[in-house]
């Protein structure tokens, strides 16, 4: 590609994915001051939030087994910003029980919103329907990125750029290290859905109100399925009441392709096999509640989400790699820069993995967001440096919020210092997002 035919953009920070960790990394170095352009590939923010419909911030609160006690919040700073604004809109639903922990259900129009906002309150440059196709390189350094839009190519050049992608796409197109899962293995996508016109207080007076669905309706799954009258991979399965009167939102399937191979979303082909088996997936299930749950018998499939849900991909290997150890045994550190109560989940097989970090958090250290080589990049996100297990649980919306806030900083923090990202402190970055509301200390 011709440089001299591009349209050139310049800024400060330049960011590449808009969902919960772009949006926090946009606004918080717009609020430093920086010129900032944030590039997303749909017309609207969210990433798997709204794309993927997951429809919940997860990670908000401990765990425990005294339930009784309610919910008790360990998670501040931009992730907390956000959902009061999301609550002010009318966008966000009270704390759910999900097991040993609590999840607050989002509608996905007002998220949009909020993040539109947002954005424009900070001053952020932002360009939807845009992708990024390659890296300006110089030497080692990220210098910019090549941007793909309809009008055509932007020769787009910033001091730090910010990896936020979800599936670490520049630090892939960098040539920088990076890995997939556990020795490629991944945790399989899920096509998420929402039914509408179900009788909602009759379904929890059934069912009660964990939105883990009980061992009944598990058993009732498998029985079906082993019956070959429904075609139902996954028993254990998540049904949340949403802000919407007669709606729940499904967390259900468990996507596989045709030929039964498990799926990983990097491949065009795996990709392509997970949307629409994962809309035959959720038809499949909405036709079984709909014949066998109590208050779903005048239910229907409102919709799915744009895109299946990824839950893993490529990550990137970073000066500092979150262990399966650290969030088992609620790890702290000195340059700790987000902390999460949320459970390893390991979605694989028929039955997910589900291992509780009880009455404490765990932090996750700057070094995960600094990638072992190559300058002027930071990740952020759920393609941070974590182990397989780990990224299970470090992966999850209010963490994501917390990730973008962080690194948001730590660019400004660079650009400002006029210094490399990996030489800074994370300490310093810790101290700035306790400064601007993270509480972690």
């Amino acid at each position: 590609m011709d440089a001299r035919s591009c349209i050139r953009v310049d800024s400060d920070v330049l960011i590449v994915g808009g969902g919960a960790a772009g949006v926090a990394a946009a606004i918080a170095s717009a609020r430093q001051g920086l010129n900032v352009t944030l590039v997303e590939r749909y017309g609207f923010c969210g990433g798997g939030a709204v794309a993927g419909l997951s429809g919940t911030v997860c990670g908000l609160y401990e765990a425990t087994n005294n339930i009784a006690a309610g919910p008790q919040q360990v998670v501040f700073g931009f992730a907390d910003e956000f959902c009061r604004r999301l609550e002010a809109m009318g966008g966000l639903g009270e704390p759910l029980l999900y097991g040993k922990t609590w999840a607050r259900v989002h509608d996905p129009l007002v998220w949009r919103e909020a993040a539109d906002g947002m954005l424009l309150e900070a001053g952020v440059r932002v360009i939807f329907h845009a992708v990024a196709q390659s890296v300006q390189m110089e030497g080692d350094k990220v210098e910019g990125l090549s941007i793909w839009t309809k009008q055509g190519p932007l020769d787009a050049r910033a001091r730090v750029v910010i990896d936020a992608s979800g599936d670490a796409d520049v630090v892939a197109m960098a040539g920088l290290p990076n890995f997939i899962g556990d020795n490629g293995a991944v945790q399989n996508p899920t096509m998420i859905f929402r039914m509408m016109g179900v009788d909602v207080d009759r379904f929890i007076r059934e069912y009660g109100v964990d939105t883990i669905m009980p061992e009944k309706v598990s058993a009732m799954i498998r029985a079906k399925h082993n019956a070959g009258e429904y075609r139902l991979p996954r028993a254990k399965i998540w049904l949340f009441p949403t802000t919407r009167p007669g709606e729940l939102l499904c967390n259900c399937t468990r996507v596989i392709g045709p030929d039964g191979r498990e799926l990983n979303t990097l491949f065009h082909q795996d990709f392509t096999d997970a949307e629409i088996q994962g809309r035959l997936q959720a038809r499949e299930y909405a036709r079984f509640f709909r014949d066998n749950l109590v208050g779903c018998e005048r239910a229907f499939l409102n919709d799915t989400g744009v895109q299946v849900g990824v839950r893993q991909t490529r990550q990137v290997s970073g000066v500092k790699t979150l262990a399966n150890a650290d969030v088992i045994q609620g790890a702290k550190f000195a340059d700790g820069i987000a902390v999460s109560p949320w459970p390893i989940e390991l979605h694989s097989g028929d039955k997910p993995k589900v291992e509780w970090l009880l009455n404490d958090y765990y932090e996750v250290p700057y070094g995960c967001f600094v990638p072992a080589r190559g300058e002027g990049l930071l990740v952020a996100g759920r393609c941070l440096s974590a182990e397989h297990e780990a990224v299970a649980s470090a992966r999850v919306t209010a963490q994501c919020f917390s990730y973008g806030h962080a690194i948001g900083l730590a660019a400004a923090i660079a650009v400002h210092e006029n210094a490399l990202p990996r030489s800074i402190d994370g300490k310093d970055v810790r101290a700035a997002v306790n400064a601007d509301g993270a509480r972690i200390d």
